[in-house]
């Protein structure tokens, strides 16, 4: 489940390219609602599923902070701020997650959770920084809105279980994140006069495979995942990105980049490793059942009462809430 989760970001690292080689220029808002609408409604249509009850408004708030809300503020980053700059302060993200799991979810914040966030940022900051000091105030907030939009929408994803399918569910949100974006792209951008075959390969490409494959797989692994897990992965975006312009664009990498990306890696195996857990004792633990051993003639000391055991809650709790 993790490794098909971890896809979803990996897509989501082609959206630059795409971007910058196959869609007309300017037109940030109505790339993210053509990514979005067509392929929620495509879902919609596939499961013959539609919200009941409180999910009307839950879907238009999932969608909104996701999907709709996520993309404004991140194209608004993106058009103001060096990439590098905006792809540092989403390296936020996993933090946020993890403070807002504590708070809305009841789970604990752990040591290695804190370390491995911190790495995260430190990774993605020596990948794509470039040591610019020209720092815009409104895209700095924009892009610290984004990913304090998406980690919310991910905390809220969780707490509210859906009782339809993971896909009809993604189907929603990308609708109502798509119909919140739709007049944004047309009141302030506009449509363009024409649309070239790269143009609507390009569109085509971000709705089925950055949309309907990537948030299928990625709302797919938050519902089976803790949530902190799943937006670790976030930080293979970055990555990705860095190595596709490598390889496609011919841009070069330092060794500063690689050793951020190694440290990006690094943060990501610490982040989903979990406690060893204390071997069972007793006749389990040997493999041999009581029965087994009294039908070969071992003789079995008898039986003695012990006091019940009082339950140690602390464990108890420490099993419930994954870090």
């Amino acid at each position: 489940m993790l490794l098909a989760t971890s896809v979803a970001p990996a897509v989501w690292a082609t959206t630059y390219l795409v971007t910058s080689e196959l869609l007309p220029p300017d037109r940030p808002f109505l790339a993210g609602a053509i990514r979005a609408l067509p392929a929620g409604l495509l879902l919609v249509a596939v499961t013959r599923q539609l919200p009941h009850g409180a999910w009307w408004w839950r879907s238009l708030v999932l969608g909104s902070l996701n999907i709709g809300g996520f993309f404004a503020l991140l194209f608004v980053a993106a058009y103001r701020l060096p990439g590098g700059v905006a792809s540092a302060v989403g390296a936020l993200q996993p933090l946020i997650v993890a403070l807002l799991a504590v708070v809305v979810l009841g789970q604990r914040l752990t040591a290695r959770t804190l370390v491995a966030a911190v790495l995260g940022v430190v990774g993605v900051s020596l990948l794509v920084l470039r040591g610019e000091t020209d720092l815009d105030a409104v895209g700095v907030v924009a892009a610290a809105g984004a990913a304090v939009s998406m980690s919310v929408g991910v905390i809220l994803a969780k707490r509210w279980v859906s009782p339809a399918s993971s896909l009809a569910t993604t189907g929603w949100q990308l609708t109502a994140g798509g119909l919140v974006l739709l007049p944004l792209a047309l009141v302030v951008e506009g449509l363009p006069s024409h649309l070239t075959s790269e143009n609507v390969a390009g569109y085509a490409y971000l709705a089925l495979v950055g949309s309907v494959l990537g948030y299928a797989l990625w709302f797919r692994g938050l519902r089976a995942l803790p949530p902190t897990d799943v937006t670790f992965l976030g930080l293979l975006n970055p990555v990705v990105a860095t190595v596709l312009g490598w390889a496609v664009l011919d841009q070069r990498l330092t060794a500063l980049q690689l050793l951020g990306g190694g440290v990006v890696l690094a943060s990501l195996v610490l982040a989903q490793l979990r406690p060893r857990k204390a071997a069972p004792e007793g006749p389990e633990a040997s493999g041999r059942p009581e029965g087994l051993r009294a039908a070969q003639g071992v003789a079995q000391p008898p039986e003695v009462a012990e006091p019940p055991e009082e339950p140690d809650l602390t464990r108890r709790r420490d099993r419930a809430s994954p870090s």
